[in-house]
């Protein structure tokens, strides 16, 4: 559960020079990302992985491969230091960690479905909704700074809060995820293609 919680991640560090948005600065980023989300089908990215645990000097820190396909299906595949892949998938969670391979049905465990539905919304940055997060809205510098609490009961025992940052174009470049210890994970994401055509074997094991 916690390597999977890990792979979600999400966020980027408050900056100095953080100030929040107007309601009308929110809304327009709102539809910005929106219209991004909806002209976009497919993203291939790089990612470089940071996980801050209290008890560690340094954090940990991990190299992959991300591929996304409208409207569910994702893809991390870890490279360094480890070889390790997660595809949500068909309304299926499918892991090959190094060779030994696994499948959970989403169906049957409202959680994980919810956390697919979590993980596409975060890459793709449709995941404006109120009724699942209390948001808040902030410029950081050139980009966007928005922080999700989660309202979910459930949800908040693994997850205190996402914190995304979003660049310009309205697409997402970093995410963090706050675990209720103070614990977090950050992505931040490189070298992102959008809508090329990508084979169903990148979604395989």
């Amino acid at each position: 559960m916690n390597r999977i919680l890990a792979i979600l991640l999400l966020f980027s560090y408050l900056g100095f020079a953080q100030t929040r948005m107007s309601a009308e600065a929110a809304k327009s980023l709102q539809q910005l990302v929106k219209r991004k989300a909806e002209e976009t089908q497919t993203i291939t990215s790089d990612f470089v992985q940071y996980k801050h645990l209290d008890f560690l000097s340094s954090d940990i820190e991990s190299t992959g491969k991300l591929a996304y396909k409208s409207p569910d299906n994702v893809s991390w595949q870890y490279v360094k230091p480890f070889s390790y892949k997660v595809v949500f998938k068909d309304q299926k969670l499918l892991i090959n960690d190094n060779g030994n391979k696994s499948k959970l049905d989403l169906r049957s465990n409202e959680l994980f479905k919810q956390l697919n539905h979590l993980i596409s919304a975060s890459i793709n940055g449709n995941m404006f909704n109120a009724d699942d997060f209390e948001i808040a809205y902030f410029k950081e510098n050139k980009t966007s700074l928005v922080h999700f609490l989660p309202r979910d009961p459930q949800f908040s025992e693994f997850i205190q809060a996402f914190h995304i940052t979003f660049s310009q174009r309205g697409t997402v470049e970093e995410v963090k995820m706050i675990e209720p210890s103070g614990d977090y994970t950050r992505i931040v994401f490189s070298n992102r293609i959008e809508n090329k055509t990508l084979p169903d074997a990148v979604f395989d094991l």
